[in-house]
């Protein structure tokens, strides 16, 4: 089957899927009087995705690819914890470079810490929580965008138009997102191509999902920028003052120029990680592996 046909399969799976959950969980939610506003909200949101995403790109890549689940990039070999580790530090670098980039402008300004404003359990329980939310979305997006997509993509066409155009998809759907602008999608369009660096350089998604969860967990929580246009539970508290064109202002570095350095600087880092791992990957493993 060509791979525009197993693309669209798989989204109309994935659509169905959330349609067919997100139903159920309202009725629940109604018939339990339950507050849908807030963080309980947002994890079913998150959950439902997760289980739609995870299974369609399960049934599409064992019936319409007949290949492994796991040769999307998802083999648990002596890798797999190291890349995921580097991954996380790598955005911890970058996330911090903005920041100190940012305080040494003039374009922070410091208000505290959490703990200063909310009891202790509370910021435990809130950090554990998107915590926990940043591990789930940095799985199900990379395992869509930088794993189906970008691999049916270059299956049917080639490897620069897969990157491409699964980037752009990515950068499009933030769209939706608080805040959003053609600006900000723009530079979500340059954050896939970072992260699809990851999966190019090592044959697998685990760099690349490292990276994703690192770069949510220290923008939003740890730093305390937005992520994406979306607020969570931030332990330093702080706002940005600076021009919007830098900054990205309410939906966080994403939308500024501020991002293009610091991508370019997690690209060198990727690059310098992945320099003596890719010469031991087997011939012809990336992209694609069995």
């Amino acid at each position: 089957m060509r791979a525009g046909w197993r693309l669209a399969i798989q989204t109309i799976i994935m659509l169905v899927m959330l349609i067919g959950l997100t139903i159920p969980v309202l009725l629940l939610a109604l018939a339990l009087h339950w507050n849908m506003e807030g963080n309980l909200y947002f994890t079913l949101g998150i959950l439902v995705e997760l289980v739609a995403i995870t299974t369609s790109v399960y049934l599409a890549r064992r019936f319409l690819d007949r290949r492994s689940f796991a040769s999307l990039g998802l083999k648990l070999g002596c890798r797999a914890f190291p890349d995921l580790l580097a991954g996380i530090g790598i955005a911890f670098i970058m996330m911090g470079l903005i920041y100190l980039a940012m305080s040494r402008l003039g374009w922070i300004h410091f208000d505290g810490f959490a703990w200063q404003f909310d009891p202790l359990p509370v910021v435990l329980g809130q950090t554990l929580l998107y915590l926990l939310i940043f591990i789930i979305t940095g799985w199900q997006e990379e395992l869509l965008f930088r794993g189906y997509h970008l691999q049916t993509l270059s299956s049917g066409i080639n490897l620069f138009w897969g990157v491409l155009i699964s980037s752009a998809i990515f950068g499009a759907l933030h769209l939706g997102n608080p805040k959003a602008t053609w600006i900000s999608a723009v530079g979500i369009f340059f954050a896939g191509l970072f992260l699809a660096l990851g999966y190019l350089r090592t044959g697998q998604l685990w760099l690349s999902i490292g990276l994703h969860i690192g770069w949510n967990f220290f923008e939003g929580i740890v730093f305390g920028f937005p992520v994406s246009g979306t607020a969570s539970y931030p332990l330093l508290r702080m706002h940005v003052s600076g021009p919007l064109l830098w900054t990205g202002g309410a939906f966080g570095p994403e939308a500024g120029l501020i991002i293009l350095p610091a991508i370019l600087i997690g690209a060198l880092l990727i690059g310098l990680y992945t320099h003596w791992h890719l010469h031991s990957l087997p011939p012809g493993n990336p992209p694609f592996n069995e």
